[in-house]
């Protein structure tokens, strides 16, 4: 059995840059159709409109403000006028901002729980009830479909600019584990990959308008280095294949080994 995706066809939000950019390029590469969606109809665009109009592209991409259930409501419309069905669902519709713990008014704690947890699982049980349309009648006793998380290593580790971030992951990882156990009996899988420091555009950003942030970073990392895009894709890749189908309810981290070793003076970037 192997980590073939080809032939399914996935939902993935946050798709007009970092993480959720390079999870559709990369589904679609392996021969999966790809709804790639976010808010940001024009980034979106950019990113990707090349891609969808290809002559043979398996991608296309949707536009809308994710946190409204109608926006929800559309993406799987869209996605089954596109593709006839969804079978995987990568939730990577997030954000991260500083938090000044003392203040309600900039602890940013509504915010990213909004975005950060609820539309993952607005998005989960929205999804999982087509997974379960689709399989009525069928006597295939395999999986109907998956849903993969994107969590961070901050969930686990304490940081007072980071509380918002760490709030809503911790949450997203254990509302992975609860939705595993009530959506198993639909077989339906859910799992969640906690990351690092993976090099995206917004970090390497960050790291050219702050002198030390990489050598920060990758002193903290035993691995001694900072992951690609591209590796957090192949995770995703297996979490979403056959090869991972009695795989539910985990957290699996990628991150170097940072969170066995790093302190909490150093932020998860």
């Amino acid at each position: 059995m192997s980590f073939s995706i080809k032939g399914k066809s996935c939902i993935v939000t946050g798709a007009s840059h970092g993480l959720g950019l390079a999870i559709a390029r990369h589904f679609a590469e392996r021969g999966a159709y790809v709804m790639a969606a976010d808010s940001d109809d024009k980034r979106l665009a950019e990113a990707l409109a090349a891609d969808a109009e290809a002559e043979d592209s398996r991608l296309r991409y949707f536009a809308g403000d994710l946190r409204q259930r109608l926006a929800q409501a559309n993406l799987v419309s869209a996605t089954i006028d596109a593709f006839d069905r969804v079978d995987v669902l990568v939730n990577a519709y997030r954000m991260v901002l500083p938090s000044k713990p003392g203040n309600p008014d900039e602890d940013a704690v509504e915010e990213l729980l909004q975005q950060n947890l609820l539309t993952a699982l607005r998005m989960t049980q929205l999804v999982s009830k087509r997974f379960v349309k689709q399989a009525e009648g069928s006597e295939d006793e395999g999986g109907v479909g998956c849903v993969i998380n994107m969590s961070s290593i901050a969930a686990r580790r304490t940081h007072p600019r980071l509380l918002a971030y760490s709030v809503s992951t911790a949450a997203l990882d254990q509302m992975t584990r609860s939705m595993a156990v009530a959506l198993a009996p639909d077989r339906i899988r859910v799992n969640a990959v906690s990351f690092g420091s993976v090099l995206t555009t917004s970090l390497n950003q960050a790291m050219n308008e702050n002198e030390g942030y990489r050598e920060d970073i990758v002193s903290h990392t035993p691995m001694g280095r900072i992951a690609q895009p591209s590796e957090v894709a192949e995770v995703v890749q297996f979490l979403a294949s056959e090869s991972a189908g009695f795989i539910t309810g985990q957290v699996v981290t990628m991150d170097g080994g940072r969170s066995l070793v790093d302190p909490v003076g150093a932020p998860a970037h």
